[in-house]
């Protein structure tokens, strides 16, 4: 019996307590009112601290419970400082380790895939897990041809626990709504739960790897390991050293974040446009900074792991996304407003000002209107409360937009990249990225009428699997 669904009962027992805890919170918020304390200073106080009860039960919990508490701590900087500062430091433990699983329990995981001899595939193996995720762990170990490697072993019974907590956390995800400003994390809960199937097959993820590993096996300035060998429940893939994400926002130099921060936007938008596949699962504990970059042993580039989570995009990012994106930095709000009718963001029914639109957009793409932009948290607190206060007309719009499902995971990894960037406080040059990887965004003269530039699609992923 494996260690998850045994503790199946404490841990629905940990996640049902959650609500009760907000409830006897509100509670407490009410009777503070009555007795005349601020409204807003005791919502402050509220949040902060079903934020820290939230954040503590996700962290000692593995499958779905950690897996949506990383997707949420990418929002971190989203949220007000005083309420942030206390529990940011959970977070980053969220992003990078969980409790690891018994050793017994992984031998016997190794012995049943890949044989009773296992240990003669390696020359050494540690048993002390170098890292904890969601549904699985690594282990770091030395393969029988001398290369140093990750060994990544799933959870037995992952797949079950991730349901049932996303099952739970999803019946009161309502109550989960004010810890993110401009969030609605019930959309977030339902597509991790639609993705289970991919995350818990590492068939997919290891074709996903290499076709990575090999279109970026000479770049410069991002490095994705080869996979080595893979199985049920197992995968094996090429080690990489390098300074945790996690450890550039808590202490990173500024040349560190900036750089970070330009790599990091750089593979979002040149990763789809050259393998055909979208990295979904942007927290920062699936990047590091490697030395030895372009210019040298004190440059540095981007290590990106974990590529179970993936968009499929054969033709790259959608080319609507950059012609909308080029319109409305051009002021074209009619046209933009057509576009988004026609992709379905406005439905039939709904009739909105296309000037209005274009306001509402406009502050959110901010940073590819200049030639670098500084990505802060107060920039990203400004945008949340802008489109979270009912008061705002931003809000009244944006309640009646709608995200088409072909867009959904685009627009979540998107956010998420641009709350890393914010965690971050990097600088970067996001236009000229737009520019070199996104279609659509660039437009060319032909007989007096723009056309976007396309770009050629990319070869099939899977093919490219298959082939290597």
């Amino acid at each position: 019996m494996s260690d998850l669904p045994r503790k199946a009962v404490t841990r629905t027992a940990k996640l049902a307590a959650l609500p009760l805890g907000f409830a006897g919170r509100a509670t407490w918020g009410l009777g503070k009112r009555i007795v005349g304390e601020s409204a807003e200073i005791v919502g402050r106080e509220l949040q902060q601290r079903t934020a820290e009860q939230l954040f503590k039960v996700l962290g000692e919990l593995k499958g779905g419970a950690m897996k949506f508490g990383q997707a949420l701590s990418v929002f971190e900087s989203a949220l007000p400082e005083e309420v942030a500062g206390p529990y940011r430091a959970t977070l980053t433990k969220l992003q990078e380790a969980a409790p690891p699983m018994p050793t017994r329990t992984v031998h016997a995981v190794l012995a049943e895939r890949l044989g009773e001899d296992w240990h003669e595939r390696f020359l050494e193996f540690e048993d002390k897990p170098a890292a904890a995720a969601s549904i699985g762990q690594v282990h770091r170990g030395v393969w029988h041809d001398g290369r140093e490697v990750a060994v990544k072993v799933q959870y037995p019974g992952a797949g079950d626990a991730l349901l049932s907590d996303l099952n739970q956390l999803g019946r009161f995800a309502r109550l989960l709504g004010p810890l993110v400003p401009g969030m609605d994390v019930k959309p977030l809960i339902s597509e991790l739960r639609d993705r289970i199937s991919e995350e818990l097959d590492y068939d997919l993820e290891a074709r996903a790897q290499q076709a990575h590993a090999d279109e970026f096996a000479d770049d410069p300035d991002v490095v994705v390991p080869a996979v080595v060998h893979q199985c049920d429940q197992v995968l094996i893939t090429e080690w990489i050293d390098g300074v945790p994400l996690s450890e550039v926002i808590a202490d990173g130099t500024e040349e560190q974040r900036n750089r970070a921060g330009q790599l990091l936007a750089r593979f979002l938008f040149s990763g789809p446009a050259r393998t055909g596949l979208l990295h979904a699962d942007p927290h920062p504990g699936n990047f590091r900074l490697l030395p030895g970059g372009p210019e040298g042993a004190d440059d540095w580039r981007l290590g990106v792991l974990d590529f179970g989570t993936v968009d499929r995009l054969p033709g790259g990012l959608p080319t609507p996304i950059g012609r909308s994106l080029r319109m409305t930095l051009d002021g074209e709000a009619e046209a933009v407003y057509e576009l988004l009718c026609a992709e379905g963001f406005v439905k039939e029914s709904i009739d909105l000002d296309p000037d209005a639109v274009l306001d509402y957009l406009l502050p959110i793409i901010e940073p590819a209107q200049a030639d670098q932009f500084t990505f802060t948290r107060s920039w990203m607190r400004n945008q949340a409360a802008r489109i979270a206060d009912p008061r705002s007309p931003a809000y009244q719009l944006g309640k009646q937009l709608n995200l088409p499902p072909a867009y959904l995971l685009i627009h979540r990894v998107t956010l998420s990249t641009i709350g890393v960037l914010c965690q971050l406080g990097s600088t970067v040059r996001l236009r000229e990225e737009l520019e070199e990887w996104l279609p659509g965004f660039v437009a060319v003269e032909t007989e007096g009428q723009e056309v976007p530039v396309e770009q050629d699609p990319p070869e099939d992923p899977e093919d490219l699997a298959a082939e290597g």
